[in-house]
């Protein structure tokens, strides 16, 4: 395979995943999300009560970055911050009613955007294309550790 159909491969891979996002992010701005937000949502609906350095941790984002979307996200009614019950200094983060509700409806949304994107799909080739993923996602992750163990040792 030549650089260039790598090149391309790569580009129509972050294209096609930036046309999904943007499809899902017109299904839920009536819920008052915005981009970048659902996967604190889905976090949430999975781990509600999160301190905001766990959210980031589990998130792999950074805690400034993370701090910004919550602040949007509790201006809007999306979610509120608590007192952590035994250490007053940590802030715990919950979903609100109306952030349960936006949840659902980017759940609904990725759901029938999936089912939509996959329809032309056979089984056998969605099984296939589930286990190139993975070994791609398998090798991204490898790749990310060794980056992070080389900048440790040159710390």
């Amino acid at each position: 395979m030549t650089r260039h159909e790598e090149e391309s491969l790569t580009r129509l891979m972050v294209r096609t995943h930036k046309l999904f996002r943007h499809n899902v992010d017109l299904q839920i701005r009536a819920f008052d999300v915005y981009p970048g937000q659902p996967p604190l949502l889905l976090r949430l609906v999975r781990m509600d009560g999160l301190s905001q350095k766990e959210l980031a941790g589990h998130m792999h984002v950074q805690p400034a970055t993370l701090t910004v979307m919550i602040n949007r996200m509790a201006k809007n009614g999306l979610l509120e911050r608590r007192p952590d019950d035994r250490d007053q200094r940590v802030q715990r983060v919950f979903l609100t009613e109306k952030g349960r509700t936006a949840a659902a409806a980017v759940q609904d949304a990725l759901g029938s955007l999936e089912e939509y994107s996959f329809a032309r799909f056979s089984d056998s080739e969605k099984a296939l294309f589930r286990e190139l993923l993975e070994r791609m996602r398998t090798d991204l992750e490898a790749f990310r550790a060794q980056q992070e163990e080389s900048e440790e040792k040159e710390s």
